[in-house]
């Protein structure tokens, strides 16, 4: 259960620094630390179900199963947007209007998997 929660807390800590990288618009850190606060959120829903989560396609594994599992379309938009903005992070291809559409949803499918309904 601590792995769990200390997953959960860090997945929201990396949400807020987010913000404050795009807000000072390094939107390299911003689309590093996006990917963060998702991996984090996966990790705690893996840890407590004990899904497999030791690597980046068991991670997005995860995050199918639980799209899937919750039957919510929001999950996986949001995983798919989380993995835009890892790529992004190496490669620095999104635009402006491509991150303003994508933050929304990463942070939608943090809340919503640290949350279930």
């Amino acid at each position: 259960m601590t792995q769990t929660l200390d997953h959960a807390q860090a997945a929201l800590v990396y949400l807020r620094q987010a913000d404050d990288e795009f807000a000072i618009n390094d939107n390299l850190q911003g689309s590093k630390k996006l990917w963060g606060a998702t991996s984090q959120a996966v990790l705690a829903v893996a840890k407590e179900k004990v899904w497999p989560s030791g690597s980046d396609y068991a991670l997005k594994t995860a995050a199918d199963r639980l799209a899937k599992d919750r039957d919510d379309p929001a999950l996986e938009s949001g995983f798919f947007a989380a993995q835009q903005f890892h790529a992004n992070f190496y490669h620095g291809f999104m635009e402006e209007d491509d991150i303003a559409r994508g933050r929304p949803l990463v942070g939608d499918f943090v809340h919503l998997a640290l949350n279930p309904a």
